[in-house]
């Protein structure tokens, strides 16, 4: 595969080169892999758009029969597109000439496709078929003893989900799922002094429970993501088509103009920004990278290193709000909350995150010798009066949700503004804003231009929802199996009695939990997408830590930031693959250097759990409580963040870091003692640090780079 090229700038304006998208539909677990030809990808884009009409349009006119109705009907309209977008296997179909060509989809995906959308349609489809049939109503009626027509129509639709999600994710999260239906239909042959046996599921009954029933295809996660996930998609790509992505990265470049360490602390913003557009780690961190690899190089970053910040800016775009990333919306649904709520939960942890990669992105610039790069770039007073307009969307979602509009309205109302506002850039400009130089066109041309864009975002925001309501489908398999066997509270208590094994101690019990649980779900995220860990932990380990006096809001964030974890974790840490791809680093160590840009943040979230002051860090309790705890977190990140970055006014020494260890862990156990001795390890590090810094200064090279980078065609 060939890397993206430099890519210039001029004015203000950035210009990705086309392998940005061969880099995002390789290395993204949740974007579209296939190449179609030009009349196909026409059809498929309508095919899209007419879905996305239908989705907005049920937001203010739901269907009359239900929520599980729409979601038989979501599943129908998204399940087919799969196997079009999707390839049987990885790799592409080359043309004779060695080249990448289309990557239609064969025979047997058209098949595929078309029994999909008969199987999805048959709960609702009005005649009678041998024992089933008749439509919505006597489908329900048939709940808990349905006929052999049903029964056959519900395996088809799980072999075909599994099948989506081993297209859209790989083999794990099938063969999970495979797992979770095994024991339920075998556990009643397990010994009875197993803790995990239970009474056993006919296949009829198991069935029964994945296709009508409330915990299985059609429950939470699908619900999710036919509700809200597809309408934030959809927004994101309507930002996506009126320049919003592209302002985010120009007003980051113009906020740090004249220091070595601008170019990182602009990838720190940026990723924050652009995450608002995409909502995917892999495709934030590829997009990005495209523009400021060249200038990061300039600066002196080595590649790993390069790739390595890229990957965790890029993860920081399922952190961030307003927006986040999938799981935080099924958080809300779970816990019964408004998802502001969840956004109020998330904010101050955000802070955590990125102050660990500003933190590590300042001894970087130390100690790589990084020096300044000027970009010619308009002022950033300028590009904010001129187009800071793009930020009102993300104020209206906030806005509603504090009004008590539902976040599936609220993001309606915000892709409408933004649609506005791009159309209103049309009217006065012209010409497209993706394009500065274009020339200015006439009105009614400039309409159909923004006319067929907008429709094409539409379009997009679909397409883009298909890995995740695969996966969404999918999980309905694992809950129903946990609900109707109860082996969820048995898993949980096998690992609170791990902890149990090791220590008597109650703090030390929820300690080691908590420490198991952080594993155990970094290492499921290893397999399966953020959405799926979340989901698989939530209903097994989730138990445990509530057992253990967790609060439900708590739990819900500490699996959550885990999860996220699994996206920089060597050895499948596919942000880190991709920005290996941008940069042309060696893979593996811009995995670690991913670690070590994300690690200090990522071990914060222990907080939310051991201790009772944790949960201030979720905005719980009054604001001195708030305050204090979360001032004494940033000082336990700035800790780790001397440990993983190995600098405090100069290379620090084995003892400094050897310090800063139990200075994070005491700090993070936001305890006054513990606060106290915390302080006091830390305080040791700095005046260790600073009495022999002179031995091991470090002088970056004095001069400095003046690049100006202009839009190439």
């Amino acid at each position: 595969m060939g890397r993206p090229t430099e890519v210039t700038r001029s004015g203000g304006t950035v210009e990705q080169t086309a392998s940005v998208e061969e880099l995002i539909g390789e290395y993204d677990e949740e974007r579209p892999g296939r190449r179609l030809s030009p009349r196909l990808d026409h059809v498929l884009t309508a095919v899209c758009f007419l879905v996305s009409v239908f989705v907005l349009y049920q937001v203010f006119s739901p269907l009359r029969q239900g929520g599980q109705y729409y979601l038989i009907l979501f599943l129908a309209a998204v399940l087919p597109l799969v196997f079009v977008c999707y390839r049987t296997f990885r790799s592409k179909r080359r043309a004779a000439d060695g080249s990448q060509g289309d990557d239609n989809p064969s025979l047997l995906d058209w098949a595929l496709a078309a029994l999909a959308l008969v199987v999805c349609l048959y709960p609702v489809q009005p005649f009678a078929v041998g024992d089933g049939g008749g439509g919505f109503n006597a489908f329900l009626d048939r709940q808990g003893s349905l006929g052999a027509v049903d029964v056959a129509m519900g395996t088809l639709l799980m072999l075909l989900i599994l099948e989506a999600c081993r297209r859209t994710t790989g083999l794990v999260l099938p063969i999970v799922c495979a797992v979770f239906f095994a024991f339920a239909y075998y556990g009643g042959f397990l010994p009875v002094s197993w803790s995990i046996s239970h009474a056993g599921m006919n296949f009829g009954d198991i069935i029964n429970g994945f296709y009508n029933d409330a915990s299985g295809f059609f429950g939470i996660p699908l619900d999710v993501a036919a509700t809200y996930i597809v309408l934030f998609t959809i927004y994101g790509a309507v930002l996506e088509a009126t320049g919003a992505s592209r302002f985010f990265i120009d007003i980051s470049f113009a906020a740090f103009r004249k220091s070595s360490s601008a170019p990182g602390r602009t990838v720190a913003l940026s990723g924050f920004l652009l995450g608002t557009v995409s909502g995917s780690g892999t495709a934030t961190a590829v997009s990005l990278g495209s523009v400021s690899w060249p200038i990061l190089k300039k600066a002196g970053y080595p590649r790993e290193a390069a790739g390595g910040m890229l990957a965790a800016a890029g993860i920081g775009a399922i952190l961030s709000p307003p927006t986040l990333g999938a799981a935080a919306f099924i958080i809300a649904e779970y816990l019964g909350v408004n998802y502001l709520q969840v956004l109020f939960w998330a904010t101050i942890p955000t802070v955590l995150y990125y102050l660990g990669i500003i933190l590590a992105v300042e001894m970087d610039a130390r100690k790589f010798g990084a020096h300044e790069v000027h970009i010619a770039t308009r002022s950033a007073l300028q590009l904010l009066v001129r187009f800071g307009y793009h930020f009102l969307s993300l104020f209206v979602i906030v806005a509603f949700l504090a009004l008590g509009i539902p976040p599936f309205k609220a993001v309606v109302y915000a892709t409408a503004v933004a649609a506005l506002f791009g159309l209103v850039e049309r009217v006065v400009s012209g010409r497209d804003p993706l394009d500065p130089h274009a020339e200015r066109a006439p009105l009614p041309q400039a309409l159909r231009t923004y006319a067929v864009e907008l429709y094409r975002g539409l379009a997009a925001g679909v397409r883009s929802v298909l890995p995740v309501a695969s996966v969404c489908a999918a999980a309905g398999i694992i809950t129903s199996v946990i609900v109707k066997t109860g082996i969820g509270q048995s898993l949980a208590s096998m690992l609170v009695s791990a902890a149990q094994a090791i220590t008597t101690n109650e703090t030390g019990i929820l300690v080691l939990t908590a420490v198991f649980a952080a594993f155990a779900i970094a290492i499921l995220g290893l397999a399966v997408p953020v959405t799926a860990s979340f989901i698989i932990a939530w209903v097994v380990i989730g138990p445990a830590l509530q057992t253990l006096g967790v609060s439900p809001p708590e739990t819900a964030m500490f699996i959550f930031y885990y999860a996220v974890l699994s996206e920089v974790s060597p050895p499948t840490a596919l942000a880190a693959v991709a920005a290996s791809a941008i940069t042309g680093g060696d893979t593996i160590k811009t995995m670690w250097q991913a670690w070590k840009y994300t690690l200090p943040a990522f071990l914060a979230p222990l907080a939310f759990v051991i201790t009772d002051n944790g949960s201030h860090l979720l905005m719980q309790g009054d604001p001195l409580s708030i305050l204090w705890t979360a001032v004494v977190s940033m000082l336990a990140v700035g800790a780790l963040a001397i440990i993983t970055g190995g600098w405090l006014f100069g290379p620090a020494s084995l003892a400094v870091r050897a310090l800063c260890v139990p200075a994070a862990g005491l700090l993070l156990y936001l305890q006054p003692f513990s606060i106290g001795v915390g302080v006091a390890f830390l305080a040791a590090a700095i005046v260790l640090a600073w009495v022999t810094r002179s031995g091991g200064r470090h002088t970056p090279p004095a001069h400095s780079t003046t690049t100006k980078l202009e839009e190439t065609a």
